[in-house]
């Protein structure tokens, strides 16, 4: 149930009808607008009696809720969510500027990390990526460098002040990682890792969480909801391919997922054209249609030196390739009515 107020509705009367909604076994979540207020009622709804609480002082409408996530729903919360970077800069995701994470995909050790992050920042790039801890499909393949790679990751924060995102892939580890990390990644095979969800719904850190391998956009949105439904709102939902029956590409990227999550959602939305190409050359045409579609930002795989990476060099784009994906992006991003960094319209 969607409560919204008239215009105007005093702080006590608004007080008085989340205490009346609470009594009744729910829980509230307030969102104020530019002149009215919105109070979500989450959990049970049933001992509620929505004629009596569409009469109360200064109720204008009581909305059913019509879709089986709550605190992630447009519904829900009308104005589009922006969640902080952490950088100097103030760096938002989900507004205007379009936010591109860059780097590695597994950290391989300071000196590659350090020439990527350097590289990534001077063609503007507004964040770092790579994995600390890697999923890996064979047993056998580079499984990451693990709490030595978070530490690396940090030197490099430190060294460019680009604000890291890396993976976590097990609640035992979630502490760790966010000591070290911007922004927690939720990868494709963990998105319902129920476990996982919640516990870095538990730390408040903001949670970047990528599409499952076959899972449908409700079941996305609902993973979304058990880390907020733990308190953490900023979240960030990455579409990242899909499996199809098709073998050109490694994924099939689902470029329609992103106008039907902003219509669903008020959560922001990226794209990871690396991992749905599966091969470099195919990386900056899938980035510019993302962004053509409404995307709020990009995570690409870069590495200085693509055929030595430990893994997925295929995908990844060299240093110079990134340059010049990045010029090409801007009238994309001008046409979507979206900027990008002021470093990367100079690099550009």
């Amino acid at each position: 149930m969607i409560i919204i107020t008239e215009a105007g509705i005093p702080e006590a009367t608004l007080d008085a009808l989340r205490e009346h909604l609470e009594q009744h076994g729910v829980r509230t979540h307030v969102s104020h607008g530019t002149d009215r207020v919105v109070v979500g009622c989450i959990g049970d709804t049933s001992q509620l009696d929505a004629g009596a609480v569409r009469r109360w002082p200064g109720v204008a409408s009581v909305v059913p809720v019509r879709t089986p996530y709550r605190l992630a729903s447009r519904e829900f919360r009308a104005s589009s969510t922006l969640v902080p970077l952490g950088d100097a800069a103030g760096t938002t995701l989900g507004g205007r500027q379009l936010v591109i994470a860059a780097g590695p995909c597994s950290v391989e050790n300071a000196e590659m990390l350090v020439e990527t992050a350097l590289g990534v920042r001077a063609h503007g790039a507004t964040m770092l990526r790579g994995g600390a801890f890697k999923p890996r499909t064979s047993p056998w393949g580079f499984q990451g460098l693990g709490a030595e790679g978070l530490t690396l990751l940090a030197e490099a924060r430190a060294a460019t002040g680009l604000p890291v995102v890396t993976e976590v892939m097990d609640p035992r580890q979630v502490d760790l990682v966010a000591e070290h990390a911007d922004m927690l990644q939720i990868g494709a095979r963990n998105m319902q890792n129920y476990p996982l969800l919640a516990e870095v719904g538990r730390v408040r850190r903001p949670v970047l969480l990528k599409r499952g391998l076959s899972a449908t956009i409700t079941e996305l949105l609902l993973a979304a909801e058990h880390i907020m439904a733990r308190g953490n709102e900023m979240v960030v939902l990455c579409e990242r391919g899909i499996r199809t029956y098709e073998t050109a590409t490694r994924n099939t990227l689902d470029i329609a997922a992103i106008p039907v999550l902003k219509r669903e959602t008020h959560l922001p939305v990226i794209v990871d054209p690396s991992h749905a190409a599966g091969r470099a050359d195919l990386v900056p045409a899938l980035a510019y249609a993302a962004i053509a579609a409404g995307a709020d930002g990009l995570i690409v795989e870069v590495h200085p030196r693509p055929g030595e990476a430990m893994s997925d060099g295929d995908q990844s784009l060299t240093l110079e390739a990134f340059g010049a994906m990045m010029r090409m992006l801007a009238p994309f991003a001008q046409a979507a009515g979206r900027t990008l960094t002021a470093d990367a319209l100079v690099a550009s």
